[in-house]
């Protein structure tokens, strides 16, 4: 299917970023992934619609929208590079082995009219400076709320963890949960990030909750 820049842009404010690769790190750890918190800020503040895009093809980008939990961003693969190469964006990575992508960067288009990009300095390594979610959103409105991040770390089977999800959804708090048992997290590892024993902990902008009984009475106050 071949999109126009007339199907992306025309009678909608878009907010698009480019980066140089699904899966790659940088791009997994912060940019798409803060990008997806934000949407709805943004999209509080006028934006029609967000767009990743990026020199891959269509089944890497869904896949990795759904790996991400990515629901509110639209993925356009860039395949041949031809709309990074028109935008002066396509940069030769092949040292890397990745060859021809996209150089990082972010744009706010108000109805096919470029308002502001901003564009990765030429540096060593992968810049990333200017092109995240939070510069986009301080641009559009520097005074907008950001939602609080939060990260409960809890273990399978634990009626106290499904307890404060169900809390935290109620307050429609989006929250990231690190499961005990999985990719490499033990009980080590809760001891050492909250100093406690036992499941959920709660962390609520870096600061550490507690439990179900802590999180209630947070949530009364909140």
């Amino acid at each position: 299917m071949i999109i126009s820049t007339d199907d992306l842009f025309t009678g909608k404010n878009v907010v698009l970023f480019a980066l140089p690769g699904a899966f790659t790190p940088t791009c997994s750890s912060t940019h798409l992934p803060r990008y997806n918190e934000l949407a709805p800020v943004l999209k509080a503040n006028g934006v029609d619609e967000i767009i990743c895009l990026s020199v891959n093809d269509a089944f890497v980008m869904n896949a990795w929208a759904d790996d991400q939990k990515a629901e509110h961003i639209r993925m356009i693969p860039d395949g041949n590079g031809d709309f990074s190469a028109g935008m002066g964006m396509l940069v030769d990575k092949a040292q890397l082995g990745l060859g021809k992508r996209s150089w990082r960067y972010s744009m706010l288009v108000r109805d096919g009219v470029i308002e502001k990009m901003f564009i990765e300095a030429e540096l060593p390594g992968d810049p990333f400076l200017v092109s995240d979610a939070d510069t986009m959103l301080h641009h559009i409105n520097p005074q907008a709320p950001l939602p609080a991040r939060v990260t409960m770390l809890s273990k399978p089977g634990c009626g106290h963890c499904t307890r404060a999800k169900q809390l935290l959804l109620s307050k429609g708090m989006k929250f990231e949960e690190v499961v005990l048992g999985r990719d490499g997290v033990s009980f080590s590892s809760l001891q050492a990030i909250s100093g406690q024993g036992t499941t959920p902990q709660v962390f609520i902008d870096g600061k550490l909750i507690g439990g179900a009984d802590e999180l209630e009475q947070w949530c009364a106050n909140f």
